[in-house]
């Protein structure tokens, strides 16, 4: 990646007080972009949005992706050239209880920010975030490619297919002879420092282990591909910047860690309790809950051989990162300075 594209480009991130988009912000700041944010209140109290003090640094507009009109008005006042679609409702199990509110925000939400866009010349790049639960999980032990079917199960997986589908839609139906570049990106599960999200597994492991309990796992032998925050985010910026550049880069990717990422839940929390130390334990609590995919991984040779993207930290790097950055935030350091020494230790 070029680290001077940035510098100086209009950047706006839709959902940039979440996790993902908290850290995309810092990157795209220390990038020196001159950045815009669209989202609601940050979700999670605490969140590292407002820790790391990101809302002095940049344009942050409160605002709901569902609401067209003011949508519009931001990216015409905004003038971006380059737009990357986060803002979602991101839990499997808040979907189950609020389907509608789910399918609205990530469905609806998408078709307005890609009618923003549609109406708004400025836009030379676009990245729709999305997941790697689009498919349709048959449960079998290969990783998925960008040609399988989608199909995903539950309200959160299944909106987020429909959210790659309108995208494909409105490619085919409004982009083909535009200057704008559109794209996806289907990641795998990140774990990271400042996730404060509930019904997340690293996020429970340190709330346990921060008031010295044991580390309830709720579903420890389900198995998915974990990388951390820094990953997706580094390949986000990649495909952004290479189909500003060149249209046929375009296209949709999925990112993720290679076969050795793959790990079940007990034993991301084993790998969590060794790099947490004091003699860190958990427990199996499995319990009858709403479905949620048992093994799934993906094929990532379509980013590696198309851009040269790879991951650049194992799952056990991961988790000491993720570790040391909570550590550090306990001991009173700012969430910030942790935030920017990460990325520069990350090589970004």
């Amino acid at each position: 990646m070029d680290t001077t594209f940035y510098k100086g480009r209009k950047v706006l991130i839709t959902g940039h007080t979440g996790f993902k988009g908290s850290w995309l912000s810092a990157l795209l700041l220390l990038e020196g972009a001159e950045l815009t944010g669209y989202a609601l209140d940050a979700p999670t109290e605490p969140s590292l949005f407002k820790l790391a003090g990101l809302e002095n640094c940049m344009r942050s507009l409160r605002g709901d992706v569902r609401d067209y009109d003011h949508l519009q008005e931001v990216f015409k006042e905004t003038q971006p050239e380059i737009v990357f679609h986060l803002a979602a409702q991101p839990i499997v199990r808040e979907s189950y209880r609020n389907p509608l509110l789910t399918y609205e925000t990530n469905v609806m939400g998408t078709v307005h920010v890609l009618e923003a866009l549609r109406n708004t010349d400025s836009v030379r790049s676009f990245l729709n975030v999305t997941t790697d639960k689009v498919y349709e999980n048959r449960e079998w032990p290969w990783g998925y490619r960008e040609t399988d079917r989608l199909d995903g199960y539950d309200p959160y997986s299944n909106s987020k297919s429909c959210s790659e589908l309108v995208t494909h839609s409105y490619l085919q139906s409004f982009f083909q002879d535009s200057s704008c570049a559109i794209s996806t990106a289907r990641a795998g599960n990140v774990i990271g420092g400042g996730d404060f999200a509930p019904d997340r597994i690293i996020p429970d492991c340190i709330r346990f282990a921060e008031i010295g309990q044991k580390i309830v796992v709720r579903n420890p032998y389900s198995i998915r591909p974990y990388q951390h925050v820094l990953e997706p985010l580094s390949a986000y910026l990649l495909i952004a910047e290479r189909q500003y550049e060149d249209k046929t880069y375009a296209g949709c990717y999925n990112v993720g860690p290679g076969d050795e990422g793959c790990a079940s839940t007990g034993e991301l929390a084993e790998l969590f309790c060794e790099a947490w130390g004091e003699g860190q334990t958990w427990e199996n609590h499995s319990v009858e809950g709403p479905h949620e995919a048992g093994f799934l991984k993906l094929d990532c040779s379509k980013i590696r051989s198309k851009l040269g993207w790879k991951p650049r930290w194992d799952i056990r790097k991961a988790v000491s990162e993720t570790v040391s950055f909570a550590r550090a935030l306990q001991a009173g350091q700012d969430a910030f300075d942790i935030m920017a020494g990460q990325i520069r230790e990350f090589g970004l």
